[in-house]
C-alpha cells in the first residue's frame, strides 16, 4: 500500500503559486513525471490521477481572494470542498476560519495536510463525498475549479445552489471551463492567473471569482 503522505513528499517540490506567493505547496514541478508517477502505481495501488499537485486557476483566484477578504471567512466555519493541494483551505486558515478541508482523494488529504503544515495553520481533513448532504456544519463554503466534467459539476452545482438556499455564503473560483452554470451566479473579482500549457491550453487564464446567490 502506498504511503500517501510519502508519496507526495517524494514527487513533489516546494514552491508557490504565481498568484499566491504568501502560500508555500508541495507542487509537481513537471507534469509527465508525476502523472507517470500515478500510471506506474495505478493498478496495484488504485491512485487516481494527481489533481492534488498542481494548483490550479480556480483555486489560486478563489485563495487570493480569501486573502484580500479576510471578513469573509474570518471567525466562521468554512468547508473548502474538493480541496486538491489544499491552497484555499490554507488561505481560510490564515484569514482567521476554522476550516474543514474535503476530498474523496486521500493523496489530495495527504498533501493539504502537509502543506497546512508547511504554512503553519491548522485544519481539520476529510475524504468522504459530501455532495447531496444538507447537514454540512459550515457557513462558508468555498470550491475552486470543479467543473471540468459534466456529471460533476452537475451534481455539484445543484448541491451547492442548495446549501446557499440553506443561507450559507458559497463561492466558486473558475477559470471558464466548459461545464460552469453561470446562472445564479454573482461574480465577485476577476484575475489574470499565470498557468503552463502543460496544463492549460493558453499560458494566463482569465479567472472568477462569483458566489451563488441565495
Amino acid at each position: 500500500m502506498t504511503d500517501p503522505a510519502a508519496f507526495v513528499a517524494a514527487n513533489t517540490e516546494i514552491s508557490s503559486p504565481p498568484l499566491c506567493p504568501e502560500i508555500r505547496l508541495h507542487l509537481a514541478s513537471e507534469i509527465t513525471p508525476i502523472w507517470q508517477a500515478t500510471e506506474d502505481n495505478l493498478a496495484r495501488a488504485g491512485l487516481p490521477p494527481p489533481f492534488w499537485a498542481f494548483c490550479w486557476a480556480g483555486g489560486q483566484a478563489l485563495a487570493r481572494y480569501v486573502l484580500d477578504h479576510p471578513d469573509l471567512v474570518a471567525g466562521r466555519r468554512v468547508l473548502d470542498f474538493a480541496t486538491g493541494c489544499g491552497v484555499v483551505a490554507i488561505a481560510a486558515a490564515k484569514a482567521g476560519g476554522g476550516v474543514l478541508a474535503n476530498d474523496v482523494d486521500r493523496f489530495s488529504i495527504a498533501a493539504t495536510e502537509l502543506n497546512a503544515g508547511l504554512n503553519n495553520v491548522t485544519l481539520a481533513t476529510e475524504a468522504e463525498d459530501l455532495v447531496g448532504r444538507d447537514e454540512i456544519d459550515a457557513e462558508v463554503i468555498l470550491t475552486g475549479d470543479i467543473c471540468y466534467e459534466q456529471p460533476l459539476a452537475g451534481r455539484v452545482s445543484d448541491w451547492l445552489r442548495a446549501l446557499a438556499g440553506a443561507g450559507r455564503t458559497v463561492m466558486i473560483g473558475d477559470p471558464g471551463r466548459t461545464y460552469l452554470r453561470r446562472d445564479g451566479l454573482v461574480e465577485l473579482a476577476r484575475y489574470d492567473v499565470p498557468t503552463s500549457l502543460e496544463l492549460e491550453d493558453r499560458e494566463v487564464r482569465e479567472t472568477g471569482v462569483w458566489r451563488v446567490a441565495p
